[in-house]
């Protein structure tokens, strides 16, 4: 009896930790806003800088969406979002965890200016 109280709680504990370290970070984002983004940052909350636009030449139209994909193995939950328009505006997020999220649709408020994240 104490044998497999034993083995249920170390095939407990496997697969608890097995889930913690198999994190996943990807998410879709999709473009609700009514205006095209030129660029899109996704950095580590712990980062200072935003790094290389993950869009690339690419840009996403309003209306649709795109997939981001994180490499294996990363280890933060807690990351910061960036988007920049055409026209050049800008809204950022931080501090979103990815690891329970699977989309973020982005909005726009024409009367207030504020663009906001809605995540799934």
């Amino acid at each position: 009896m104490r044998r497999n109280l034993l083995a249920a709680v170390a095939a407990m504990f496997l697969a608890f930790t097995g889930a913690a370290v198999a994190a996943d970070q990807d998410f879709t984002l999709v473009n609700s806003t009514g205006f095209e983004i030129d660029q899109l940052f996704v950095s580590p909350h712990s980062s200072n800088n935003w790094g290389a636009d993950v869009l690339g030449r690419d840009v996403l139209p309003t209306g649709r969406q795109t997939d981001i994909s994180f490499p294996p193995n990363t280890r933060p939950c807690a990351w910061d979002l960036k988007v920049v328009y055409s026209d050049g505006g800008s809204a950022s997020w931080m501090n979103i965890n990815l690891c329970s999220i699977s989309k973020v649709t982005l909005f726009y408020n024409r009367q207030t200016d504020v663009t906001r994240a809605v995540t799934e």
